[in-house]
């Protein structure tokens, strides 16, 4: 039965509004980084800027070297600034690190827990799901303390290790339904072949599982690269920050560069959009597939 036509006005009235709230901040941003501190501090109401400029761009990529016109005469910059390459590569570094390791770990986890689904792995499938509930912050002091034990401090496999425990439960959840709804039959199959399990997984059950696995691939590259928690708690050198510290560095008690603080938001969005809409197709199908078995 078709909705009635007030209820389908209503439907697309909450959907344009979804929309609008997720769209709106990004085009300020998109504004304000195209234009001048004077220029965005000159009419904090106009819609539209008096002046545009990829000043702030060009200062952002050249770390600080070409300057522009609207940063001709400015007596300070951020020094963070002239480190962004570094922020650049440690998070592209890290988030691709963290993304093959947990696609590793969970999906040979995954298939153990949906292939052998004996009491004590279910008992602790139970366990993992309701560590999820575990507030992250909660973890920080007894995460810094361990990692400075071990000398992990300031190291970019920190971050890694860190950020791949937290998030490799997630991937067994979401990888784990999905290996089960692929017909044991298969697996059969090829075991009388002469496979191992091993084989069987490579071989048959990872190439079924391609929308799982891009779309927990993407959302875990999503997370590892727009963390903030993890890189501030273990890192405090400029040399191995992520683009999330480095933004939230540029926020001073003194004075803010609102242009260069939207201009590196952007910059740092940009990755995670491409992503996004080059696996869209499979991340619907990923997180969509193996939820009703059958």
């Amino acid at each position: 039965m078709r909705p009635r036509g007030w209820i389908r006005v209503g439907l697309h009235a909450a959907n344009l509004a979804v929309i609008a709230f997720f769209l709106l901040p990004l085009i300020a941003a998109l504004f304000g980084a195209l234009q001048s501190e004077k220029s965005l501090h000159a009419d904090t109401r106009g819609l539209w800027a008096r002046e545009w400029t990829l000043d702030n761009f060009r200062v952002i990529l050249s770390g600080g070297a070409q300057r522009g016109a609207i940063f001709e005469q400015a007596t300070y910059l951020p020094d963070n600034i002239k480190k962004i390459h570094f922020a650049l590569i440690n998070s592209t570094v890290i988030s691709v690190s963290v993304t093959l390791l947990t696609l590793v770990f969970a999906s040979l986890t995954a298939y153990t827990v949906a292939r052998l689904r004996s009491r004590w792995i279910m008992w602790l499938m139970g366990i993992n799901v309701f560590a999820r509930f575990v507030p992250v912050i909660v973890l920080m002091i007894p995460l810094y303390v361990t990692f400075r034990r071990f000398g992990m401090l300031n190291s970019i496999w920190g971050v890694i290790i860190a950020l791949t425990g937290f998030l490799l439960p997630y991937g067994i959840i979401i990888l784990a339904p999905y290996f089960a709804s692929i017909p044991q039959e298969l697996d059969d199959a090829a075991r009388i072949d002469g496979c191992s399990r091993f084989t069987v997984l490579m071989r048959i059950i990872l190439p079924l599982s391609t929308p799982a696995l891009a779309s927990y691939g993407a959302i875990v590259f999503v997370i590892a690269w727009n963390d903030l928690l993890i890189p501030l708690i273990l890192n405090n050198r400029a040399e191995f920050m992520t683009l999330p510290v480095m933004i939230a560095s540029l926020v001073g008690d003194v004075f803010t560069f609102f242009n260069l603080l939207m201009a590196i938001c952007l910059i740092a969005l940009a990755p995670t959009v491409i992503l996004v809409l080059v696996l869209r197709k499979f991340v619907v199908r990923g997180l969509s597939a193996g939820a009703v078995k059958g």
